[in-house]
């Protein structure tokens, strides 16, 4: 498997995926459930699983996937921030991802925008 740092690196993308979570300051917040939207990409050396076509060479995206749902619906972060950090742990936890990139939007967050959201990139530690 590739050192973080190596690149280039191939990419599994999961976009836009509903969450339904407490998250928020307000005190309103803290008692309502409400939709974010997450996309996540997850950076690795899929290599093998392209020759092998084997799930086993590769990253299970819809374990991924059925993580994070489990993560956002078990929280109740006061930060967007928080919430898409925790999902970039959760993502590098996974073997074979070396980097991971995470948007989370919050529709509605800022009266007349549509969404407000935070993305951060992070890696593997050496």
């Amino acid at each position: 498997m590739p050192t973080p740092d190596a690149a280039p690196l191939d990419r599994i993308r999961i976009h836009d995926l509903r969450l339904r979570c407490i998250i928020g300051v307000l005190e309103w917040e803290r008692h309502t459930v409400q939709e974010v939207r997450v996309n996540v990409v997850l950076q690795a050396d899929l290599a093998s699983a392209g020759q092998s076509d084997r799930l086993e060479e590769t990253i299970d995206y819809a374990a991924v996937s059925q993580a994070i749902i489990a993560l956002a619906e078990q929280s109740c972060f006061l930060l967007v921030e928080t919430l898409a950090e925790r999902i970039a742990g959760l993502c590098l936890a996974y073997p074979r991802v070396c980097r991971v990139k995470v948007s989370v939007k919050k529709p509605g967050a800022v009266r007349f925008a549509r969404w407000v959201g935070v993305t951060l990139r992070r890696r593997r530690s050496l």
